[in-house]
């Protein structure tokens, strides 16, 4: 390896072939980092290829396959990248997608599925990292989680209690690692055009005989409008780059329009006035 290579911080990246992942990438190696840019599949390479071309980092991203529920392959993915680069500086913990639907209705092996992917695969990529940032007493570890890690959402069950799994394991984490120079970070983002809202949407059907079929038309209306309204991801990249050059970053970055108002009043107000904003928002409509 030349030694160029070798003074460039190294980040590694999971989910990178859209959304968060594939901006976070190019952004990052704007930054100067040398991104491991990793994705489940190979073939939908092309688009992160196209935006490295476009920004002129060809040169700085390596894209790799990794499907994050593999856990002994991301163990394997990992140490490799280790061995060739001597050190990641920097994981985004990115991959991940939305299931949706009633309780009711969702099989157990749907929840499963949602939790291999945003919260199993989230460990087992972190763990993998976690021996060679504590030797040297240096990293961080960027979880992106989301609003819904915070407040609860109908119809969107496994995805919200994924995202609550790994605020809680994120916080534990952080707590582990901060006397050995290694932080722990989450991002929580609103709303913003990434595939995570046509993937999710076009996996839920409105059963006509199901008992929730009012609701669910209600709830797909509202989280359409949500998605065609809602702004550009480049704020939460913003942040996430903001993350990786500060030496001390805090716990918790919520982004977004009405975010962090939202995760206060949660947090101020009875359960009970909470409940009935809500209720009054998605249901009185």
């Amino acid at each position: 390896m030349n030694q160029t290579l070798k003074k460039q911080p190294v980040a590694f990246v999971t989910g990178a072939s859209s959304g968060f992942g594939l901006l976070t990438s190019v952004a990052l190696a704007r930054e100067g980092y040398r991104v491991l840019a990793s994705m489940r599949d190979l073939d939908k390479r092309g688009r992160l290829e196209a935006a490295a071309k476009e920004a002129g980092v060809t040169d700085r991203i390596e894209i790799i396959q990794l499907d994050v529920t593999d856990f002994s392959a991301a163990e394997t993915v990992i140490q490799n990248v280790i061995e060739d680069y001597g050190q990641i500086d920097l994981l985004v913990n990115n991959a991940g997608y939305a299931a949706g639907g009633f309780t009711e209705e969702l099989a157990v092996e749907e929840w499963q599925r949602q939790f291999e992917t945003n919260f199993f695969g989230l460990v087992a990529v972190t763990k993998a990292v976690l021996p060679s940032m504590r030797a040297r007493r240096s990293g961080k570890v960027v979880n992106i989680s989301s609003i819904s890690g915070r407040i609860g959402f109908p119809s969107m069950g496994p995805y919200v209690a994924s995202k609550f799994a790994v605020e809680g394991f994120s916080e534990s984490l952080r707590l582990e690692m901060l006397p050995y120079g290694v932080h722990v970070v989450l991002i929580e983002p609103g709303s913003y055009k990434t595939e995570i809202w046509s993937k999710g949407l076009d996996a839920v059907s409105v059963n006509p005989d199901s008992p929730y079929v009012k609701e669910m038309e209600k709830i797909l209306k509202y989280v359409n409008h949500v998605a065609d309204t809602a702004p550009s991801p480049y704020e939460v990249i913003q942040q996430i780059v903001h993350v990786a050059k500060s030496p001390y970053p805090k716990l918790r970055y919520p982004v977004g329009k009405g975010v962090k108002l939202g995760i206060v009043l949660k947090n101020i107000l009875p359960w009970k006035w909470w409940e009935r904003m809500v209720m009054k928002r998605l249901w009185d409509r």
